[in-house]
């Protein structure tokens, strides 16, 4: 027969083994959400180098969330048009023709629907000035959008031909506009678009490290203001909604966490007025 004191110490001890359970599901929440947060906007430049985001965390798989398999919503995206991602690449950056007075208009024609742009050549004059060039280069066209974050962060990762998150021009920009009166409180603004780039957030030798990838912000975002902000999102934020609701899987192999959407560029155009 079970004695008062020794159910008392079989309650307490049930209580504790909740109360680690609790913990325990605690801690793998704040790591999935921090492996996230660190790998989105992640960018590597070298091969073999990996660089994150955000300063302070550390990457790795996010084996938690990769070890589920969701079911997927239906795909709300047609197929790619014909063609091949980009393979080219540069030895330095292009020569500067951009014209700071001029507006800019951007035109991503996306198998998910078109997204507008308005590029700031005035404040981020290299950005500007990279970004129509590649466009002009057709290096956007027929690339997928690898990267979605819809945890802690809302953005939308494009501009790597290869879709691993590793893809570069063979050159490197400036960092500008990081003082941007828009970005308040460490927070970019939804219809905020920026680049990508691999600062650690401790070294100046990993700043100045922005090349091809850019991010488009579909919801408010609180980030170190480390991305420089160069247009904003002027059409298309409902077809940003439509791939966030498709949801989003992580990929152990590249840290990303890949749009179920098949977000593919099928051609990107801009045009100075």
């Amino acid at each position: 027969m079970v004695s008062s004191d020794q159910r008392r110490r079989k309650l307490a001890r049930e209580k504790f083994e909740r109360q680690q359970q609790r913990r325990s599901a605690a801690r793998r929440k704040t790591k999935r959400r921090n492996v996230i947060m660190a790998s989105a906007l992640a960018v590597v430049l070298a091969a073999g180098a990996a660089a994150y985001a955000s300063a302070g965390l550390a990457g790795g798989a996010d084996s938690d969330r990769a070890a589920a398999t969701p079911t997927k919503a239906p795909d709300p995206c047609a197929k790619p048009a014909k063609g091949s991602p980009s393979k080219k690449t540069w030895k330095k950056e292009p020569a500067m023709t951009v014209d700071t007075s001029a507006s800019y208009a951007v035109q991503l024609g996306t198998t998910c629907g078109p997204i507008e742009l308005k590029l700031d050549a005035r404040k981020a004059p290299h950005t500007v000035n990279s970004f129509a060039f590649l466009a002009g280069q057709g290096y956007f066209d027929h690339s997928r959008c690898h990267r979605l974050v819809d945890q802690g962060i809302y953005v939308l990762q494009c501009g790597d031909p290869a879709g691993t998150g590793k893809g570069t021009p063979g050159y490197t920009i400036p960092d500008e506009n990081l003082k941007d009166p828009r970005i308040k409180g460490n927070v970019y603004p939804a219809g905020t678009v920026a680049m990508a780039n691999r600062y650690d957030g401790k070294s100046d030798k990993t700043r100045d490290s922005g090349g091809s990838q850019f991010f488009l912000v579909y919801q408010d975002s609180e980030l170190p203001p480390n991305y420089t902000p160069f247009g904003t999102i002027t059409g298309g934020m409902d077809v940003l909604r439509k791939i966030a609701k498709a949801g989003s899987t992580a990929d152990p192999a590249t840290n990303n966490t890949a749009p179920n959407a098949t977000v593919v560029i099928n051609r990107a155009t801009v045009t100075k007025s």
